[in-house]
């Protein structure tokens, strides 16, 4: 087999890795970069207008001989989650390239291309499951289930020519399927020939991270002991960060308050596993209308997708009048709707990475909230694997070579894993 990672050996995000066998050739993950070439926060905006041409020439797009033209070579894309730093970039690719992916993913992608205006519209998804290998080409392919911030996520072991490669996608051992995890330390396959490890926290803090049943008890207390409203600002696609806000409020007596965004995503993914949506009866949620997302949905013609939580809908004077009794997913593009809920002081629990904080429309955020008599609480855990678990993951494949991959810091592998490092560049191929 032949492996070219176009991107992902020298940073966090944007991961695209080729894997070569006769005259089948896939793809791992297309996504969309998180920094640019300085450093600083990747933004696509000023790339849109560009054709495929020149997003190659200025390094945005790979540069993949016929990924893009009509004479696609590509057996094949898998995604293995739908966190745009592994997706992103799709929409580039010939349409006829089929798409492998689990059929959740597919459902958050769709839901993307209409919240968040994205346009990675898949032509031909073919949905794996996990444990059930399956054939592209000349490749033999088994997905594992990760525990992972994203919904659905899943690590791929391919095989072909005799040899093996496993690609871990992202994953953690703290999060709500940490049994998802331990499972596989007890069951992962022998014998590989290169395992692609994600590093994303190789370089930051060397200790164990707390766990989301943690982060549930810290959100319950504070919920108990407030006396004022609770914001909360975090991914409405953190599903376990979501649950862990459900249960906190049903703990301490609160009404949860999503808006028309995250009751879709909840109600999709409640398909999938069981989780708290106002159409299948769970008790103290209710769905907040922010009026700019809602008069968007009604002018293209999809009112339905707030119209189907009339029944839950809550309104801001309601909200108003005992503002302690909530807590509500917020973010900056609902800043206008929050004026017109009436309270003197409050709570914001931020509860995503911290380095979001730098964006400009983050801070102008958390800063008009301090000036409304905000405090400001950061309550959160990473979604990917800490030290401890990245060595006991590698140990429990104990391949031939390991590859860094998705890090900042390929250098430290060899002072962390006990297998043989092999440090390649982005488009770099080697022979596995």
């Amino acid at each position: 087999m032949k492996l070219t990672i176009y991107r992902g050996t020298n940073e966090i995000g944007g991961i695209c890795i080729e894997i070569q066998s006769g005259k089948s050739k896939i793809l791992l993950d297309f996504g969309m970069p998180l920094v640019n070439k300085s450093g600083d926060s990747f933004n696509f905006k000023q790339y849109e207008s560009l054709s495929v041409n020149e997003l190659i020439k200025n390094g945005v797009l790979p540069n993949i001989a016929n990924a893009y033209s009509e004479n696609t070579d590509i057996s094949g894309v898998l995604i293995s989650h739908p966190h745009g730093d592994h997706y992103g970039l799709m929409q580039f690719l010939n349409k006829d390239i089929p798409v492998f992916l689990g059929k959740a993913t597919h459902e958050i992608l769709k839901l993307n291309n209409i919240f968040l205006y994205q346009k990675n519209k898949i032509e031909n998804p073919i949905y794996f499951e996990k444990n059930k290998p399956f054939q592209i080409g000349e490749f033999n392919i088994t997905a594992f289930w990760n525990d992972h911030s994203a919904f659905d996520s899943y690590s791929f072991l391919i095989e072909a020519d005799g040899k093996s490669i496993f690609y871990s996608g992202d994953f953690r051992g703290h999060g709500r399927k940490a049994n998802v995890y331990k499972w596989f330390t007890h069951n992962a396959p022998k014998n590989v020939d290169c395992l692609l490890i994600e590093g994303t926290t190789i370089g930051r803090a060397t200790n164990r991270f707390k766990t989301e049943n943690k982060i549930e008890q810290e959100l319950t207390e504070i919920f108990r002991k407030s006396d004022c409203i609770n914001y909360i600002y975090t991914s409405s696609q953190n599903i376990d960060r979501i649950v862990s806000l459900y249960k906190a409020c049903l703990k301490s007596g609160k009404t949860f308050v999503v808006d028309v965004y995250t009751a879709n995503v909840l109600n999709i993914l409640s398909e999938f596993a069981k989780l708290p949506t106002p159409l299948k009866g769970y008790a103290q949620i209710k769905v907040l209308f922010p009026n700019r997302i809602t008069n968007e949905l009604f002018e293209r013609g999809l009112g339905e997708l707030a119209n189907k939580f009339s029944k839950s809908k809550i309104t801001k004077d309601e909200i108003s009048k005992n503002p302690s009794d909530f807590v509500i997913i917020v973010r900056p593009s609902m800043k206008n709707d929050l004026k017109k809920i009436t309270t003197d002081k409050g709570n914001l629990i931020y509860s995503m990475w911290e380095g979001y904080k730098e964006q400009s429309s983050t801070k102008d955020f958390l800063d008009w909230l301090t000036s409304k008599n905000f405090a400001i609480i950061d309550i959160h855990t990473s979604g990917h694997a800490d030290i401890e678990t990245l060595k006991k993951f590698a140990d429990s494949i104990n391949p031939k070579t390991i590859i860094p991959i998705h890090t900042f810091n390929k250098q430290d592998y060899k002072t962390i894993f006990t297998q043989p490092i092999i440090e390649i560049d982005d488009n770099q191929t080697i022979e596995i």
